[in-house]
This record gives structure tokens, sequence and C-alpha cells, in this order.
């Protein structure tokens, strides 16, 4: 009777072993796939944020230029109008 119990306990003991040793070789492969993942997302948005960052430097650059094509566009209709002005004035 007592080499039973002995032997079911070094059985639990050594598939106890087992189990950990099994565990622990699971979590460190998941872990490693787990931090390359993370370092392959983590590049991945410091890539989107620098084209982020480039595209709105684009925008701001586009509103900017539209900004003076109306300023130039006002300037030019202003100088037509003084132009027909003098133009009906040497007339008259």
């Amino acid at each position: 009777m007592t080499e039973s119990i002995i032997v079911a306990v070094i059985t639990g003991v050594l598939s106890l072993v087992g189990v950990l040793i099994s565990n622990f070789a699971a979590h460190s492969k998941t872990m490693s796939a787990v931090k390359t993942a993370q370092a392959v997302t983590d590049e991945r948005i410091e890539t989107l944020t620098r084209e982020v960052r480039a595209h709105n430097g684009l925008v701001e650059r586009t509103y900017d230029l539209e900004r003076r094509a109306d300023l130039a566009e006002e300037k030019i209709k202003v100088a037509n109008h003084r132009i027909d002005d003098l133009e009906r004035g040497a007339k008259s």
C-alpha cells in the first residue's frame, strides 16, 4: 500500500514538473511572439505618424497657396479697374 502511494506521489510530482516545463516553454514562445508583434505595430504607427505629419504640412501649404492666389486675383482685378478708369479718363 505504501508503495502505491509513493508511486502515485512520484508520478504526480513528475507530471507536475512536466506541465510546469511545458507551460513555461509555451509562455516564453507566446511572449516572444507578442514582443515581435508589438515592435512591428510600433514601427507601423511611427511610419503612419510621419506620413500624416507630411500630409498635414502639405494641406497647410496648399491652403496658404490658395489664399495667396485669391489675393493675387483680387490685386489683378483692382489693377484692371484702375487701368480701365485711366483709359476712360484719357479718352475724355
